[in-house]
Parts: C-alpha cells; sequence; structure tokens
C-alpha cells in the first residue's frame, strides 16, 4: 500500500459492474467480500478494491473520513 492510495478510495469510481461510477470507498462490504472470494481483478483497481474490503472488514472505513472531499466553505 502507498499513502497515496487511502485518497484514491475516496476519489476513484468504480469503473464497471453493478457499482459503476460509485465511489470505491463507498461500495458495500458484501460486495467487497464478494470479490475476496471470487478473486480481485488485476491492476490499479484490484489492488484498490482489496484495500478497500480490509479496511472495511477491520471496521476502519471512518479513517477516510477526513480525505473526503469536502465543500468549500463560504466566508462572508
Amino acid at each position: 500500500m502507498q499513502p497515496e492510495d487511502l485518497k484514491l478510495l475516496v476519489t476513484r469510481e468504480m469503473p464497471f459492474g453493478k457499482y459503476k461510477g460509485r465511489l470505491i470507498a463507498d461500495l458495500p462490504g458484501h460486495y467487497l467480500n464478494w470479490f475476496a472470494r471470487e478473486g480481485f481483478p488485476k491492476g490499479e483497481i484490484g489492488r484498490l478494491l482489496e484495500l478497500m474490503q480490509e479496511i472495511d472488514h477491520n471496521g476502519l472505513s471512518a479513517l477516510l473520513d477526513p480525505l473526503r472531499s469536502k465543500p468549500p466553505v463560504r466566508r462572508q
């Protein structure tokens, strides 16, 4: 794992399948667990899905919250 991978989890969208277009960090646990059982795809997407599955499985998803994009603060 590279530190940049955590930021990719909250910015990269799922490129295929039932949850196409959803952020990897927002994929449901049962979907991530299915990949864990059946095999992760090759390449970067597989590496990110595997990392997210591990984070989700260990109940650490909230650690990604500070990395999520926040709307700009309006100053008055």
